[in-house]
Order: C-alpha cells, then sequence, then structure tokens
C-alpha cells in the first residue's frame, strides 16, 4: 500500500535529517558514529535538495533514482557500523540499524510515481 506521496515523503525526509544531526546527542556517542551521522546527513540533505519533488530545490534527481537511492542506503545504514568499526558502540549501532529500518517502511509505503512529483520536475531544454 503506497500511502506517501511526495509532498509527505519530501517532510519526512527533512526529519531524517535532523535525526541524523540530533542523534549523536540525544543518545549519547560520539567519535566515528557521530562523523558517520553528519556524512548521512550531509548526503540525505543533498539527495533531498536536488530531487524533483515539492521538497527539492534543483530538481535534478528523478523522483523514482530517489526511491532507488533510498533503496541502496538501507543495507549501507545497517552495514556502516561494523564497516567503520562501531558496531560494539550499542546506542550508535542500534541507531543505524532502527535508521535503516525507518528508511525501509518509508520506501515501501512511499508511491514514487506520484503525480505531484512529476508536477515539480523541471521543464525539458528546447
Amino acid at each position: 500500500m503506497k500511502i506517501l506521496n511526495a509532498r509527505i515523503h519530501g517532510y519526512i525526509d527533512l526529519v531524517v535529517v535532523a535525526l541524523f544531526l540530533l542523534g549523536p546527542s540525544l543518545f549519547g556517542f560520539g567519535g566515528t558514529p557521530r562523523i558517520a551521522c553528519y556524512v548521512v546527513a550531509a548526503v540525505h540533505l543533498g539527495l533531498t535538495l536536488s530531487t524533483a519533488y515539492p521538497m527539492g530545490l534543483l530538481k535534478l534527481v528523478p523522483f523514482p533514482a530517489h526511491g532507488v537511492v533510498e533503496l541502496l542506503v538501507i543495507p549501507s545504514l545497517v552495514a556502516l557500523p561494523w564497516v567503520l568499526g562501531f558496531n560494539e558502540v550499542l546506542a550508535a549501532r542500534n541507531f543505524f540499524l532502527a535508521s535503516a529500518g525507518l528508511v525501509a517502511v518509508v520506501v515501501v509505503l512511499t508511491n514514487y510515481k506520484a503525480a505531484d512529483a512529476r508536477s515539480h520536475a523541471r521543464p525539458a531544454l528546447a
């Protein structure tokens, strides 16, 4: 059931960025996991601002491609604690695992072919 349209998805994207920025302070972890959170927040903000949907400013990335990127992000978020060596930091590891789950739920519930996303795409150059 695809109940999220592009506008709602965009708001959720901004909340995800905020969660990654606030996560280290809220859950008390620093070092590598904190830096990883800030990098993920920056990348996600870049994707959000570049997507052709209501939250996007640049409208360079088609909304369906945004969904593909998010699909790739899910296993990346799961792997990061082990790849970067902070899997023993329970708060950080669990934050990244929960974030992967949140992104997965949003991906499953989003209609990436929503009409409101197409209406925000940049017009083709003549």
